[in-house]
């Protein structure tokens, strides 16, 4: 984990989820909750938007807060009004299932942070805290077309 990457004076969480109103974000009931000089959190209820029909996390659910995590988290760290950084990679591994109802609680942290690429990975934990899934997200930076 690289420690302060983050310009937590100049982020606000309640625009992070103003700008993820009628994304995927939204459809899934992910919501920022937390940012530190080292890490973007968030939350979310597994209901039915982001359930299997056994009612529990959906395993494409945990990839898609991987991606929204990582992604948001690289683009907070570049000039974006000059660069944009586009998802590359995605890989993860599920540990244990979340039951329709709990909530789960992500971290995304940076691992690399270059200039033409980042590496972020991105954990999720169950309400008790034990691990339900870890996933690592490449980045390219590329400039702005």
């Amino acid at each position: 984990m690289m420690a302060n990457v983050f310009d937590t004076a100049n982020i606000s969480i309640d625009e992070l989820n103003k700008r993820c109103e009628n994304t995927m974000s939204t459809a899934i009931g992910l919501v920022f909750t937390e940012i530190t000089p080292s890490a973007l959190k968030a939350t979310m209820q597994v209901n039915s938007s982001n359930c299997q029909p056994i009612r529990m996390l959906n395993g494409g659910a945990s990839m898609a807060i991987v991606e929204i995590l990582g992604s948001m988290a690289a683009n907070l760290v570049i000039d974006r009004s000059k660069l944009v950084a586009l998802g590359q990679s995605i890989t993860g591994n599920h540990f244990r299932p979340v039951l329709e109802g709990d909530f789960v609680h992500a971290e995304a942290v940076a691992i690399h942070i270059g200039k033409k690429s980042h590496v972020w990975e991105v954990s999720i934990f169950q309400n008790e805290g034990k691990l339900v899934c870890k996933g690592t997200m490449g980045m390219a930076v590329v400039p702005v077309q």
